[in-house]
């Protein structure tokens, strides 16, 4: 059924395109190109529409953003050819690649090549101000929210509390959800990662006095001890109304991926579009400050697209290598 809804909205974003945009479009691209972005609340969903919009505008490609779970759906529905557009966390990515987590059942998957980086997602912890948790390690026995199943937090969050020696309920769901079972007290803390500011946190924000726990410097290392992808992330003071002190915690770097059959030049026009518009994109969302090209070297292995490396080194980016 869902699938189905995606075909209708796509034929009807194509037949919506207007002449003179449809003329921008070069013979051999596709009429229609689905980018999966995550469910609606999260970084992912507002950054995705944006994304969608301006492509759409500027390459004469209706391009439509579809909700998913997040990056092990993107990944998924990638794969498969579903969609051709995803966003992708670089941990999940590597799981994908390798085969090595659960959600694989040991089947590769190795269609993704990255275009451009997108911004970093910090693991971020909320409670209500109110709450008796004081710290991470009290999150043991209590119901933590932790995003839709195929998101990257639902991924993650396990293998967090598995390394710290802990057991915790797992509560998954659309982020707007959870954000209102927060507040509802239907749930005893949040744990997203997601670009910063993340959307459903300052939505708690503006319902419910909040606190932020961060990880403590032991918790930090044996993280990253544990899962070597994961990189120290910081979360600026004043990013949230309450957060008056730098927030430190672990973090992922996110990227645009495409199908590796994609046209080189059709990828080489969406890399140039996203960088000569980054001041639109920062609109769309804040976390797309982020969204430069020098951050294509956090990509420390999902292949680069052969459309991505000819944009890079038409501008001489440093780093950058061949596709393969």
């Amino acid at each position: 059924m869902a699938s189905r809804t995606w075909r209708v909205l796509i034929l009807l974003a194509f037949v919506l395109l207007s002449p003179k945009l449809a003329s921008a479009r070069e013979a051999h691209w596709p009429q229609v190109l689905t980018l999966g972005t995550a469910s609606e609340g999260g970084t992912y969903y507002v950054y995705g529409e944006g994304l969608a919009r301006l492509l759409s505008q500027e390459l004469g490609i209706a391009v439509v953003a579809r909700p998913t779970g997040g990056p092990v759906d993107n990944i998924k529905l990638l794969e498969t050819g579903e969609i051709q557009l995803a966003f992708v966390t670089q941990g999940v990515a590597l799981q994908a690649w390798n085969a090595n987590a659960a959600w694989t059942d040991g089947r590769q998957y190795r269609n993704m090549r990255a275009m451009f980086a997108m911004y970093d997602t910090p693991f971020q912890f909320q409670v209500l101000s109110d709450s008796p948790i004081q710290s991470f390690a009290e999150f043991a026995g209590k119901r933590i929210g932790v995003g839709p199943e195929g998101g990257t937090t639902a991924a993650y969050f396990p293998e967090f509390l598995k390394a710290l020696k802990l057991e915790a309920t797992l509560v998954h769901g659309d982020w707007a959800e959870l954000a209102e079972k927060s507040v509802a007290r239907s749930i005893d803390a949040l744990a997203v990662g997601a670009g910063v500011p993340a959307p459903m946190l300052i939505d708690i924000e503006r319902k419910a006095k909040v606190r932020y726990l961060p990880l403590t410097r032991q918790e930090i290392a044996t993280l990253r001890l544990t899962m070597p992808e994961l990189s120290a992330s910081v979360v600026a003071a004043g990013t949230y109304p309450t957060l008056r002190r730098r927030y430190d915690t672990v973090g992922l770097f996110n990227f645009a991926v495409a199908h590796k059959d994609l046209p080189d030049d059709l990828v080489t026009a969406i890399v140039n579009t996203v960088f000569a518009n980054n001041d639109r994109m920062i609109e769309f969302h804040p976390a797309a400050a982020e969204t430069i090209p020098s951050n294509i070297t956090r990509n420390n292995f999902i292949p680069l697209h052969g459309g991505a490396v000819s944009w890079y080194r038409s501008r001489l980016t440093p780093g950058v290598v061949n596709a393969d």
